[in-house]
């Protein structure tokens, strides 16, 4: 199980995340708990401001695919994966996998 953070995820979003991702535990800003993985919405966040509060911290953001200049954004910011939305909501367990180490049990 990894910490995620959520910083500038909306509500919906949120849930949608933790539907997707039942096994890890989501905090956000206000939390103690020590993160893995910091996931940003990318159009409702500064992402140099992120990326300067947690920068031992893999972070991945995420935006709609036309705000490009957001995604660029993020990259020169040092987000370790810069992703659409609609492909986050795809492969997430892969990614925060990938981004955290933490590899999940699949079976049943």
């Amino acid at each position: 199980m990894a910490t995620i953070l959520l910083a500038g995820v909306d509500l919906f979003f949120r849930g949608k995340l933790e539907g997707l991702l039942p096994e890890h535990h989501f905090v956000t800003v206000n939390s103690i708990d020590p993160p893995d993985l910091v996931i940003a919405d990318i159009s409702r966040i500064e992402p140099e401001e992120v990326a300067e509060e947690w920068p031992d911290v893999p972070i991945m953001g995420f935006t709609n695919h036309t705000d490009r200049s957001g995604l660029q954004r993020a990259h020169t910011a040092g987000f370790d994966q810069v992703i659409v939305k609609s492909a986050l909501v795809e492969r997430a367990p892969a990614l925060v996998a990938e981004l955290t180490g933490v590899e999940l049990d699949s079976t049943p």
